[in-house]
């Protein structure tokens, strides 16, 4: 009965052995902390004192030296702009990390060390004894400034080169799509040119012309009627057709076949190419980049594109554009089809935020149809691979007009649909509606419509594929528990161990050296990459542990005791913890690390 009552207030039901409380859950990883010293004992003078900062289940600060904190659910809305910080008082010259044979171009001006020697004598320890650039490609091109530098650094403060491993350039041709300087250059300058994007611009005024013609015609007609009786009608000119508008592009479209896979949802922050590579390994079958803004992709800013960069093993692979204008979005499109390699590019008119909302990008395309018929149109020609869109049930809550929204998508020739079966308003706070998405795929045949929503089982799979979609997209529950594609595919539940879970954030880290760096910049950029995912994993209930299989994605899960310390700790919804966790990866954290989530209202100092 007690348990029935807990699962209707969203709670998962968990066996009661491992049923604990706040305070013993707690008591219990402070036992286990490396390091941890009893209330009486003296700080440590070598260390700085760390301050835990706990959450009650709601998600709000709970600090013992202040009882009453104001809570706050949800995304925490208040975060600031987080700029990137440096950990390091002085930096070792560019030059002298290349060991370039030319000198420093900026010479005496120039604010890095040159010295080396200097250098290493104020550089923070290193976090290791091995290097995993090194040991992967021969050659680690941050040398002395990696933080597993003693690997490849000679006596004379040279940087080692394993000849047997190393490729040139083996690093980069692991990922593509890298921002050319002479293009980021010429983007700047604004000389880059958009022929296929000016000529479409041109259909729409002569469309508009037209439209104000015929029109025009219809008043002269209907006042000749009127003067002249039963006089012959003037001919008139009509509206402007799809047979009207030139082929911009005689070549052919690439075909991609999606029928059938397991989508990785362009996720923002978190659905990074190191994240994707895990999901990669575990079953996805599509991967897409995180959201990029068309505007800063234009003005060639170094930040957006990164985030179209694409691994080597990410065999089916597109990029999601957002914008909300028909010329900034076609010449957008144009820039990337002759700029990058993608099998695909995906309209954002889902995104809720209300920074994209409120300029009419995102959901708001889905109310501003004219608009969002002319983006489709022009991407579509400029581009010579598939146009995919993805949508929301609506805007308002018991107002869907996704049904309305998607024949017309088919006439104006999207490739692909994706349904995330909530509205904007609904946000997180009601299950995916997946029979209004069963009803919407019907209206899509034969466009392939693919749902979204609450996939965290293969269970939920399964029901997903019982409707009419065309596949299944994963969004949290990849976040959640990202082997949920080998669970999908395998139609099994996976108990995983800590050891496995702890095994898939080490491959994180690496990827997340090899991807930013194994400098201090690089490793701390890929602690905060990992923290910021370790929020979402934190959600995972191990099978082992459940009253009830599976579990729902909504559930919120009780305090409990894991099998081992390892598992206790990664169910932990505490940042204090988290860090824990990225220590036993990427080593301490500097004495002036500050992290704050995106997804949780806590912080960490």
């Amino acid at each position: 009965m007690d348990s029935a009552v807990e699962a209707e207030k969203g709670t998962a039901a968990i066996k009661e052995q491992f049923l604990t409380t706040k305070e013993k859950f707690h008591q219990f990883l402070d036992s286990g902390r490396p390091g941890q010293k009893s209330d009486d004992a003296e700080p440590d003078s070598g260390e700085p004192e760390q301050k835990r900062i706990r959450l009650d289940s709601d998600g709000a600060q709970e600090e013992p030296d202040k009882k009453e904190k104001k809570k706050m659910r949800g995304q925490n809305k208040s975060r600031p702009r987080m700029k990137p910080q440096s950990y390091e008082e002085r930096r070792l010259c560019p030059s002298i990390v290349q060991e370039r044979d030319t000198k420093c171009f900026y010479g005496d001006k120039c604010r890095f060390i040159h010295d080396a020697s200097e250098y290493m004598s104020t550089k923070a320890a290193d976090l290791g004894d091995q290097c995993y650039l090194f040991n992967t490609f021969g050659r680690c091109h941050y040398g002395l400034t990696c933080r597993f530098a003693k690997a490849h650094t000679s006596a004379e403060l040279k940087n080692l080169v394993n000849e047997e491993l190393y490729k040139p350039c083996a690093e980069r041709e692991a990922v593509r799509n890298h921002l050319d300087k002479d293009l980021q250059r010429r983007l700047r300058k604004k000389q880059v040119s958009f022929t296929g994007t000016e000529a479409y611009l041109k259909t729409i005024s002569r469309g508009k012309k037209m439209e104000e013609r015929h029109n025009e015609n219809k008043e002269e007609e209907k006042e000749e009627k009127e003067t002249q009786g039963n006089a012959v009608p003037v001919k008139t000119v009509g509206p402007i057709t799809d047979a009207d508008i030139i082929k911009l592009r005689p070549s052919e479209k690439k075909q991609v076949d999606f029928t059938d896979k397991l989508y990785l949802a362009p996720l923002t922050t978190c659905g990074n190419l190191p994240f994707r590579r895990v999901c990669k390994r575990f079953g996805a079958d599509i991967t897409c980049g995180e959201m990029a803004m068309c505007t800063n992709l234009l003005q060639g800013q170094a930040s957006e594109w990164a985030l179209l960069k694409r691994h080597a093993t990410e065999d089916l692979f597109g990029v999601q554009l957002e914008g909300c204008f028909p010329d900034t979005m076609t010449r957008c499109a144009e820039l990337l089809n002759q700029n990058i390699d993608v099998d695909f590019v995906d309209i954002n008119s889902g995104c809720p935020i209300d920074l994209v909302y409120k300029k009419g990008g995102g959901c708001g395309l889905m109310t501003r149809t004219t608009k969002f018929e002319q983006i489709v149109r022009g991407m579509n020609s400029v581009l010579d691979v598939p146009l995919t869109v993805k949508i929301r049930t609506g805007v308002q809550q018991n107002c869907n007009i996704a049904h309305k929204l998607i024949p017309e998508m088919k006439k104006w020739g999207v490739s692909l649909i994706t349904l995330h079966g909530r509205s904007r308003e609904q946000r997180y706070t009601k299950s995916a509606d997946w029979e209004y998405i069963d009803t919407c795929s019907k209206l899509a045949a034969p466009v392939p419509l693919f749902g979204n929503g609450d996939i965290l089982t293969y269970e939920d799979a399964m029901k997903a594929r019982e409707t009419g979609v065309s596949g299944v997209m994963v969004a949290r529950g990849a976040l959640i528990k990202p082997w949920l594609f080998t669970e999908i595919k395998e139609s099994r539940h996976w108990d995983i161990s800590s050891g496995e879970r702890l095994e898939i954030l080490r491959d994180f880290s690496h990827y997340g050296l090899e991807h930013w760096g194994s400098d201090t910049q690089g490793v701390e950029k890929t602690r905060s990459f990992l923290l910021e995912w370790l929020s979402f994993l934190c959600r995972y209930i191990p099978v082992g542990l459940l009253e009830r299989v599976p579990q729902k994605i909504n559930e919120r899960p009780p305090f409990y005791m894991g099998r081992d310390y390892l598992e206790s700790l990664m169910a932990s919804q505490h940042v204090g913890d988290w860090i824990q966790i990225s220590e036993m990866l990427l080593g301490p954290v500097p004495k002036n690390f500050t992290f704050l989530p995106k997804h949780k209202a806590n912080a960490y100092k």
